[in-house]
Parts: structure tokens; C-alpha cells; sequence
């Protein structure tokens, strides 16, 4: 079994200033972070927000154009040796020897190492013993994703890097991984996620850092940035497109705390959902609106995108 992390009060990683550029484009903008030790954090945003290059960075597989990256007091410079003793990596894809079985792949990846897990503490932790003579070339995309994991939790990291971790894997492959994420939570180590599933960060970290365009555009635990777009719920509705809606009058209920349209829906963050509904009825049947669409939620870390960009998560 995994030991708890060792806590310290030096941050787990310490981001100052980093800026990358990949000919014209900036991928990471004067980034500044740290993450605590123990803490689950997540990095989140859509493709192209420069999550993969800010962990490649951490992860010393990419140099930055300005700015530090100190991992568990340690910079890459001085002391590469051994960091990649003390850090955990998975990368979004990994591409193992297909001939090779699993037990072969983690000891491989095992004799990096001057201490850490044995293989049989490996496969346990993954649960891949019923795989474990299996070829790499036969197992399904969440095998490999934990045969991945495995490779990455060998050396018995203190610090571990998860890049987009369940991107492809079908509904039961994805909470499979979650739960192992959590027991490594639980045991007190140090993860890095960087997800675009909302639902993902929302289960599984402390905080989140969300990212577009290569800077830190928001910053707390989820509850918080959640609360932070001044509404737990969100009524959503459509109308007919002739017909002219005075928004000005939904803005006057209490309990609606803003109004945005979207796709020509439209978005009300409110408070208290079932005081607020039915005034919500009343105006617009007082205005002649007739609704092609109602439903509601609660308000989600994809919401709270929404609300900081103007876009959803996944636009192209």
C-alpha cells in the first residue's frame, strides 16, 4: 500500500512568472501557482488553454521561455537527478511496447527507480492481476490507462502529474480511475489533474485553477468559484425568436442574480430556485412569451467557465 505524503511547509509547486511561446502563439501567459503538499489539485480549461504545456514544464519535459518551477523545494536545473526520483508521470498518451506483458512493462519502469512499490504492490494498487500476463497489445483503452497509472505510482512518488488521465475511456473505465485518484487522495499525496471534465474536478480535487489562453483565470476550491458566479442554480429557457423580450423585468425578481443568452437560450443564475420560478412564469406570461424550452440545474464548474469566458468548455 501507498504511504501517506510527506507534508512539509514548502509548497509541493512553486510557479513564478512562467511564460511559454510556440512561434506566434503564447501557450502560457506569466503564470503564477502554488500547490500545497497533500493537495489534489486541478488544472482545468479547454484544449489549447496551456494546461499540457504548464504541466510538461513542471514535469521537465519542456523549457520555459521566463519564470521559475520549483517542485518540493527542488528546481529542475540543479537537481534533475532527484526529482525524477520524488515525481510520478502520467502523460495524455503513453505508448508502451505492445509485445511486452503488463508485469514486464511495470518492472521496467520499476528498475528506474532506487526505491518505491514492489510489482505485486503495483498491479494491486491498478487492479490489473487478472491482466498481468496479458501483452499491452490486448488490453482495452482503461487497462492501459491503469497500466499507466501503475507506471507512474512505482517509484512511490511524492508528487504525481495526471494529464487529461480519463480523455477517451467509456463511463465505467473513467470511474474506475476516479476511484484510485481518491485512495491516493486519501493517502495523502500530492496530484497534479489537469482534466476539461468539470465533473471530473468537482469529484475529485481540493482546488482548481481554471485556464484560457494561458493565464489563471480563476482560483479556489470548487464550491467557491461555483458560488462565485452569484447563483447555486440555473434556470435555463427559449422562446419563440420574433418575439421581443424585456429582460430588464427578469432582473427585477429576487433571487435572480444575473442573465446571459446563450446559442438563444437563456440563462438566469438564481438563488433560491423554487421562490423564483414561479416569478419567473408570471413576467414572462405577462409579456406574452410563450417557452419552447425550461429546465434547470445546479450551477457546475462548467458554468462557472461560461460565465468568466462567454463560451462552453468544449468549443471548437
Amino acid at each position: 500500500m501507498l504511504t501517506a505524503g510527506t507534508q512539509s511547509d514548502t509548497p509541493a509547486v512553486a510557479i513564478r512568472g512562467l511564460r511559454k511561446e510556440f512561434a506566434d502563439v503564447v501557450a502560457v501567459d506569466g503564470l503564477d501557482l502554488e500547490v500545497a503538499r497533500g493537495e489534489c489539485f486541478g488544472l482545468l480549461g479547454p484544449n489549447g488553454a496551456g494546461k499540457t504545456t504548464t504541466i510538461e514544464i513542471c514535469e521537465g519535459l519542456t523549457s520555459p521561455d521566463a519564470g521559475t518551477v520549483e517542485l518540493l523545494g527542488l528546481n529542475w536545473r540543479d537537481r534533475e537527478k532527484d526529482l525524477r526520483q520524488r515525481i510520478g508521470i502520467q502523460l495524455q498518451e503513453t505508448q508502451f511496447s505492445e509485445k511486452l506483458t503488463v508485469e514486464e512493462v511495470i518492472s521496467l519502469f520499476r528498475s528506474f527507480f532506487r526505491q518505491g512499490l514492489t510489482l505485486e504492490q503495483a498491479i494491486t494498487i491498478t487492479q490489473l492481476g487478472e491482466k498481468r500476463r496479458s501483452r499491452v497489445g490486448g488490453l482495452s483503452g482503461g487497462q492501459k490507462q491503469r497500466l499507466a497509472m501503475a507506471c507512474a505510482l512505482v517509484g512511490d512518488p511524492e508528487l504525481l502529474f495526471l494529464d487529461e488521465p480519463t480523455t477517451g475511456l467509456d463511463p465505467q473505465a473513467r470511474r474506475n480511475l476516479w476511484e484510485l485518484v481518491e485512495q491516493l487522495r486519501l493517502a495523502g499525496r500530492t496530484i497534479i489533474l489537469t482534466t476539461h471534465y468539470m465533473d471530473e474536478a468537482e469529484r475529485l480535487c481540493d482546488r482548481v485553477a481554471v485556464m484560457d489562453k494561458g493565464k489563471i483565470i480563476a482560483l479556489g476550491t470548487p464550491k467557491e468559484l461555483i458560488a462565485s458566479i452569484g447563483g447555486e442554480q440555473i434556470v435555463e429557457f427559449a422562446i419563440d425568436e420574433s418575439v421581443l423580450l424585456d429582460t430588464g423585468l427578469l432582473l427585477e425578481i429576487p433571487g435572480i442574480k444575473s442573465h446571459r443568452v446563450d446559442g438563444g437560450v437563456h440563462q438566469l443564475y438564481v438563488s433560491e430556485l423554487h421562490t423564483t420560478v414561479p416569478h419567473i412564469f408570471e413576467a414572462l406570461a405577462a409579456q406574452n412569451v410563450k417557452l419552447t424550452e425550461f429546465r434547470t440545474h445546479s450551477a457546475t464548474l462548467e458554468d462557472v467557465f461560461v460565465s468568466l469566458t462567454g463560451r462552453k468548455l468544449r468549443d471548437e
